[in-house]
């Protein structure tokens, strides 16, 4: 459309300056609040200005290095219009943009609980994948050793699950204000639209913080195991040690180069072995009884 009409969706990726001067002066958005979208560190609020509303949200997506993380979503709306300013493609929206999906732009809530549905579903997705990765690499462990890639591949979701709770948390704030009715009208169809989009990111904020606790698990198993197999390799060889150092004092000191008794008898050296062996027996009995290895 050249012009929008009431019932418009006006939907906005990765702004110029000259698109966000036309939202400022034109459709009389917040600059601040515009800029404010284009933050790659913003965090989901609610505000309030005037007769517009302004949501901010996170959605997961696959950065350049194809590592997911979350980006922030203003979805603005007025009594006229809908508005949705990202900075980068919007994924949740691709099913709506390509018509996979009918909708209607002229229902406003049903087109703003729509996006954050499928938001939601997509933290879903992500989560469920995240869970399957991890599972793969706790099986794989049981007959493997861990290596420093797993390591590394630990510390990527754990980063990743951080920046989710960190975008689920405070959306559930979000959605219980638009709950209220106050600023978006719903009727009892859009309540528990909303609600089930609370209950979804509860359950996404508690997968991802089981995910972590499995993670934290793991990690200490390993810790756990890899200190046990350290020290019985260091018990070992101290047995060893001490295994080999008590024959060598025996023939240490008949290797002297000064009188010694029986030194010139041929049985001696006999004497001295048996002497040896039922030591290094005696030791190895020992470290059994102890069960030192």
């Amino acid at each position: 459309m050249k012009e929008p009409k009431p019932g418009t969706w006006i939907y906005v990726e990765a702004p110029t300056e000259k698109e966000l001067e036309i939202l400022t002066t034109k459709f009389k958005l917040e600059p601040g609040h515009l800029q404010d979208a284009l933050d790659a560190d913003e965090v989901p609020r609610f505000e309030r200005e005037g007769d517009q509303t302004y949501i901010f949200v996170r959605y997961p997506r696959k950065n350049e290095d194809g590592e997911t993380d979350t980006a922030p979503l203003l979805i603005a709306f007025d009594d006229e219009l809908v508005y949705t300013i990202s900075r980068t493609p919007l994924s949740a929206a691709d099913v709506l943009l390509k018509r996979r999906i009918s909708f209607a732009t002229t229902q406003r809530t049903k087109l703003i609980l729509l996006l954050l549905s499928r938001i939601s579903d997509q933290y879903d997705i992500t989560i469920s994948q995240t869970t399957r990765k991890i599972k793969s690499i706790r099986s794989r462990l049981r007959t493997e050793g861990i290596t420093n890639k797993d390591l590394i591949d630990f510390a990527t979701i754990e980063d990743e699950l951080a920046e989710f709770l960190s975008s689920l948390q405070p959306t559930n704030a979000t959605l219980r204000r638009l709950l209220a009715g106050r600023q978006l009208q719903l009727f009892e169809q859009d309540q528990d639209i909303v609600e089930d989009l609370l209950l979804n990111n509860e359950q996404s904020i508690e997968a991802s913080k089981s995910n972590l606790r499995s993670i934290a698990t793991i990690r200490e198993a390993y810790s756990a195991v890899s200190a046990n197999n350290l020290n019985r390799i260091l018990t070992i060889l101290t047995v060893a040690t001490i295994l080999i150092s008590v024959p060598s004092l025996a023939m240490g000191v008949y290797s002297l180069n000064i009188p010694l008794p029986f030194q010139h008898t041929a049985w001696i050296f006999y004497v001295i072995m048996v002497v040896n062996l039922t030591l290094m027996g005696s030791v190895i009995y020992i470290a059994r009884r102890k069960k030192i290895f």
